[in-house]
């Protein structure tokens, strides 16, 4: 007989800058409690800076624009998937700012944290960004450090308008 998956948890949260703290909190509480000391910093600040880019970047700033999150097990990994009701014509990318610049360090830091992340278009509208990060806490997909390795599996509720 086949293991029966985990069923993603999934939340939505008005597009505010009061949700990134409340998205933070309901997915490292959702972590099983063994899990919190390898994974919940890097994944609370995995949630800070996607749902940050998803309110800045994704909606118009309206609270009935909502931000969802998922997150799921699954090969070695915990998945979050953050996705945003925009336009999709902004796909997000890493940058590299000047010591002097106050922004566009955020896809730096998912970079650096999460085994592996990728940029998904909604079927519908919107746009989700998925990130990885391993159980064996430092191991890429491929067995690097460094940039990602081969890009994530969507979460079916991410491809979902």
């Amino acid at each position: 007989m086949s293991e029966i998956p985990v069923v993603p948890a999934h939340w939505r949260f008005p597009a505010n800058p009061a949700s990134v703290r409340r998205a933070r909190h309901a997915v490292t509480e959702t972590l099983p409690h063994s899990l919190r000391p390898l994974l919940g910093d890097d994944l609370s600040l995995l949630t800070s800076e996607l749902v940050t880019n998803a309110i800045r970047h994704g909606t118009c700033g309206a609270d009935e624009n909502l931000i969802e999150l998922v997150l799921w097990p699954a090969d070695g990994h915990y998945w979050l998937a953050v996705s945003d009701p925009g336009t999709g014509t902004g796909k997000p990318a890493l940058s590299h700012p000047d010591a002097a610049s106050e922004n566009g360090r955020g896809l730096l830091l998912v970079d650096s944290l999460a085994t592996a992340w990728t940029v998904r278009p909604r079927p519908t509208r919107g746009t989700s960004v998925i990130a990885g990060l391993s159980l064996r806490q430092g191991a890429r997909l491929d067995g690097t450090v460094g940039r990602p390795g081969p890009t994530a599996q969507p979460c079916p509720h991410c491809l979902t308008g």
